[in-house]
């Protein structure tokens, strides 16, 4: 792992600071961005830190400037990273009459099939290669972490959050591909990135993934709008992760909220609630 960060912009926001940084990524094999927020309280004392994935074609950018969250992380004295959506450059492959597939669409698996293997390493890429970074470069508590993301994001998170509770403490979602081997986007990128063996792609569908990982002490948070289009195309099956959490007697909240689509409109309504959230679990005893 290198740990060579490059800082290429940065910004004061609520007597913190926005930062955002490139670096290269032995995990994926390319040059890899993300943002971080550094709340005031890091200016004393190491501080928990929160890791929020984006949806497809978002990039470290969207959620940064758009969801209004460094109010709540200044609030709740919580540093903010948020990575980039998948791999990047001129060697990198892509599909490029795809906007769910390739660049910007990572979802947040470790690609097995030629040629996606020799870059699109995303969960370990979120697990441990930029952990690591933030952990030797910012002042965190690193034993206080969370995780959360919206939509192929959400998806990352209850994945990595499920799969690694040494790792993410809390877990928290909006609007997330809950049942990916479910829906055309999950089997669409599956297929692609992990072949055609379905046995392979349940490591990195969170409905199946709680039958196994589930802990009574964690309770995970899902907002879901009611006009989300996604929703009525029955790419995000919010009930189906649900069902399995009842039978597995995994703690859920799921929120459905009346009348908030898809977009930033509805991830800056609810953004607060879920750091809160997660401040509650990060900062106990």
């Amino acid at each position: 792992m290198s740990e060579t960060l490059t800082l290429t912009n940065q910004h004061a926001c609520f007597s913190g600071t926005v930062q955002f940084y490139r670096h290269p990524s032995t995990t994926c094999n390319c040059e890899m961005r993300f943002s971080v927020y550094v709340p005031p309280q890091a200016q004393q004392q190491p501080v928990p830190v929160l890791y929020f994935l984006s949806g497809l074609t978002c990039t470290e950018e969207n959620f940064t400037a758009k969801a209004g969250a460094q109010r709540y992380a200044a609030e709740h004295g919580l540093l903010l990273v948020a990575p980039d959506t998948s791999p990047r450059g001129d060697d990198v492959p892509d599909e490029v009459d795809a906007w769910d597939f390739g660049k910007g669409a990572g979802f947040y698996v470790d690609a097995i099939a030629a040629p996606w293997n020799q870059h699109y390493q995303m969960y370990s890429y979120i697990v441990d290669e930029l952990p690591a970074l933030i952990n030797a470069h910012f002042p965190v508590q690193s034993d206080r972490a969370g995780i959360f993301g919206h939509s192929m994001g959400g998806h990352g998170a209850l994945v990595c959050g499920l799969r690694n509770p040494d790792k993410f403490r809390s877990i928290s979602a909006l609007a997330p591909i809950a049942a990916p081997m479910q829906c055309p986007w999950g089997e669409k990128a599956f297929s692609n990135y992990l072949g055609s063996d379905r046995a392979t792609w349940a490591a990195y569908d969170a409905s199946e993934l709680v039958k196994t990982y589930a802990n009574p002490e964690r309770l995970i948070l899902i907002d879901q709008g009611t006009a989300d289009t996604f929703l009525e195309q029955k790419q995000l099956l919010p009930d189906v992760f649900e069902v399995a959490c009842q039978q597995a007697k995994q703690p859920l909240i799921l929120r459905m909220q009346p009348g908030y689509d898809h977009g930033y409109y509805f991830i800056s309504s609810f953004v607060g609630d879920h750091i809160q959230h997660h401040a509650t679990i990060l900062k106990r005893a």
